[in-house]
């Protein structure tokens, strides 16, 4: 199993001042840094809806395969079909810990995590797959409380159950478009809401958020916010036509990783 160096989404953490104090100093020459943990996509996935994607073999390739009820493609098992390293990373962590008990899980997460690691989204790909996991990641947060560790999910019935055990340096964000959103209402949740478009965010009175800031900091744990909608979208899909627009009128929507235009999950 291994962490994953921050994508060209959450590097932007590191411009935060609300966040300056979980990568401040280092540990012995290395400086702090941003990170995720990542598992597979859709099959990791147990009240994704809006989004379920996953990557299937097809005689010997990986191909995507969307959800019955799919509006908007999970980017993550887009990247899992074109990048064999990103495939096998994801698999494996999923694969290693599917089968373990809350106890082992903690271990085997907290053994392999880097100690230069400030801030860690869990999951820019996956989900909270039972109870057992999303237990384990509320004691590593408990364990480790200089860290900040920060996701988004839908696996809402697993977070209601520990809901007053939850540390400070935990932020969770409700993902609307899952099988559970009547939690979000009922217990009134911070969401995101993924949106076609600029005016879509405005009508809800969200904010867009660009650089993960919105989920990550502590301080906007109770504030909702709207997600671009981004990434490959099945062709002739509300979603492909939205992007399209999105493009023609340079709305930001996408971010860069090195020199090549990767658009990155949220």
């Amino acid at each position: 199993m291994k962490f994953s160096i921050a994508n060209a989404k959450i590097v932007e953490l590191k411009k935060v001042p609300e966040l300056a104090k979980f990568l401040a100093g280092k540990v012995g020459r290395k400086t702090k840094k941003v990170y995720s943990f990542d598992l597979l996509s859709g099959y990791s996935c147990p009240f994704a809806k809006d989004c379920l994607s996953k990557v299937v073999l097809i005689d010997g390739k990986r191909k995507i395969k969307d959800g019955p009820e799919m509006k908007f493609r999970c980017f993550s098992a887009s990247q899992e079909v074109q990048y064999d390293d990103v495939y096998e990373n994801r698999n494996n962590n999923f694969q290693e810990l599917r089968n373990m008990d809350e106890f082992e899980m903690t271990c085997a997460i907290q053994e392999v995590m880097p100690d230069d690691l400030g801030i860690c989204r869990i999951h820019v790909a996956g989900d909270f797959f039972n109870q057992k996991y999303f237990n384990a990641w509320v004691s590593i947060a408990r364990n480790n409380p200089d860290k900040l560790f920060y996701a988004y999910t839908k696996s809402l019935p697993f977070w209601m159950k520990r809901r007053n055990d939850i540390p400070e340096n935990m932020v969770l964000t409700s993902s609307r478009g899952g099988r559970r959103d009547d939690l979000i209402d009922s217990e009134n949740l911070k969401e995101a809401v993924v949106v076609f478009s600029e005016a879509q965010a405005e009508n809800l009175g969200f904010d867009i958020d660009h650089d993960d800031s919105h989920a990550a900091r502590p301080e906007l744990k109770n504030q909702s916010f709207a997600l671009m909608i981004h990434g490959t979208q099945a062709s002739g899909s509300d979603a492909s036509k939205a992007l399209q627009l999105l493009r023609k009128n340079n709305v930001k929507h996408s971010y860069n990783r090195k020199k090549n235009p990767v658009e990155q999950n949220a």
